[in-house]
C-alpha cells in the first residue's frame, strides 16, 4: 500500500504542478506580463510548487533533513540534470539578463544560504529575510517588465478575454493547489517509511528520490522548450526555480516551522557546498558564447551521476568509497576547473578584441 502512495502522491504533484503552471500563466499572460518574467516567475515558480508543498508538509512534521534536503537535492537536481539533459539535446541558448543578474543572484543567493546555516538552523528570522527577498525579486523583475512595455511600442491585444477563459485557468490554479497539497503529503509519508525500512536518513532520501520526483515538472518543461526551440526558457526555468526555491520554499518552510529548520551537520559541511559550486559552475558555462553545447551537458549530466553514487556510496559505507572519491577530488574536479578557466579567458579575449 505504501507503494501505490507513494506514486500516486508523485502523481498528483505533477498533475497538480501542470494545472497550476498552465492556468497562473495564462492569467498572467492576459494581464501583460512578458514571457520572460513569466519564464522567470510564473514558470518557475510553478514547477517548484511540489518542492514548496513537500517541504512545507515536512517542517510541520518536524522532519528536518526532507525539508532542507528537498531543496538543496532539487536546486543540484536542476542544474546538473536538467540542464545537463536539455543540452545534450539541443545546445542552449542563454539570455544576456540571466547571465548579468539572474545567474549572479542565484550564486548569491546560495553563499547566503551556507552562511545562515552554519548555526545549524534556519531560523524564523531567516526564514523572513529569505521571503522578503523573493518579494523583492518579483518586484524587481515586475518593474522591468513595466519599463519594457513602455520603451516598446508592440500592439497590445485589445480583445477582452472571454469571462469563462478566466473562470477555467482559475479553477485550474485552485485544483493544480489541492493536489499539490494532497500529493506532497503522500510523497513525504511514502519516502519517510522507505527511508525508516532501508535504514536510509531522511536527508539522503530528500537529497535524492524527493528531490528528483519534485523536479519532474522541471524536467518536461526545459525538455519540452529545449525541443521547441525556446532554450532560453529551458535555462530561465531552471534557474528561476533555484531561485524560489531558496527564497520561497526555504523562507515560508522556516516561518511556519515551530521553532525553524534544524539543518544536520552533512548537510552543512557538504552537500550546501555543493549546491554552491554547482550554481557557480553555471557562470563560466554559460559566459562562453552565451551557450551550453551539447559537451556541457554532458559534463553536468556527468556530475550528477557522479554526485548521486557518491550519496549512496557513503550511505552504505561501501569500501569503494575512498577511491572515488580521491578520484573525483584529485583528477576529474581539477580537470574541469581548468577547462572552464581556459573557456573563460578565451571568452573574455574574444568579448575584448570584440571591443576594441
Amino acid at each position: 500500500m505504501i507503494y501505490i502512495t507513494f506514486l500516486a502522491g508523485l502523481c498528483f504533484l505533477l498533475v497538480g504542478a501542470e494545472m497550476l503552471v498552465r492556468g497562473a500563466s495564462r492569467l498572467a499572460a492576459r494581464l501583460g506580463i512578458s514571457p520572460l518574467v513569466i519564464g522567470l516567475t510564473v514558470v518557475a515558480f510553478g514547477t517548484s510548487s511540489p518542492e514548496l508543498a513537500v517541504s512545507i508538509k515536512a517542517s510541520l512534521a518536524d522532519q528536518a533533513g526532507i525539508a532542507m534536503g528537498n531543496v538543496v537535492g532539487s536546486n543540484i537536481f536542476n542544474v546538473l540534470f536538467i540542464l545537463g539533459l536539455s543540452a545534450m539535446v539541443t545546445p542552449l541558448v542563454v539570455a544576456q539578463q540571466l547571465i548579468r543578474f539572474d545567474i549572479p543572484l542565484m550564486v548569491a543567493l546560495s553563499a547566503a544560504l551556507l552562511l545562515l546555516v552554519l548555526d545549524g538552523q534556519l531560523s524564523r528570522l531567516d526564514g523572513l529575510l529569505l521571503a522578503a527577498g523573493l518579494v523583492a525579486y518579483i518586484a524587481f523583475l515586475l518593474y522591468q517588465n513595466a519599463r519594457s512595455r513602455l520603451d516598446t511600442t508592440a500592439e497590445s491585444d485589445s480583445t477582452p478575454p472571454a469571462s469563462n477563459a478566466w473562470v477555467v485557468n482559475l479553477v485550474l490554479v485552485v485544483a493544480g493547489l489541492a493536489l499539490l497539497v494532497l500529493g506532497s503529503r503522500w510523497l513525504v509519508e511514502g519516502a519517510v517509511t522507505f527511508a525508516s525500512y532501508l535504514g536510509v536518513s531522511e536527508q539522503v532520501i530528500g537529497l535524492t528520490i524527493i528531490a528528483a520526483g519534485t523536479s519532474l515538472p522541471e524536467v518536461m518543461t526545459s525538455l519540452i522548450a529545449a525541443l521547441r526551440g525556446e532554450r532560453d526558457i529551458a535555462v530561465g526555468n531552471v534557474v528561476g526555480s533555484n531561485v524560489f526555491n531558496i527564497l520561497g520554499v526555504l523562507g515560508v518552510s522556516s516561518l511556519i516551522a515551530s521553532s525553524g529548520i534544524t539543518v544536520p551537520p552533512a548537510m552543512i559541511s557538504f552537500d550546501i557546498p555543493v549546491m554552491l559550486a554547482v550554481a557557480v559552475a553555471c557562470l563560466p558555462i554559460c559566459f562562453t558564447g552565451g551557450v551550453i553545447q551539447r559537451w556541457e551537458g554532458a559534463l553536468l549530466l556527468g556530475y550528477y551521476i557522479a554526485y548521486t553514487l557518491y550519496l549512496i556510496l557513503a550511505t552504505t559505507q561501501h569500501d569503494a568509497l575512498a577511491g572515488f572519491t580521491g578520484v573525483m577530488l584529485y583528477f576529474v574536479l581539477p580537470l574541469t576547473l581548468l577547462t572552464l578557466a581556459i573557456l573563460s579567458l578565451q571568452e573574455l579575449k574574444r568579448r575584448s578584441g570584440r571591443v576594441v
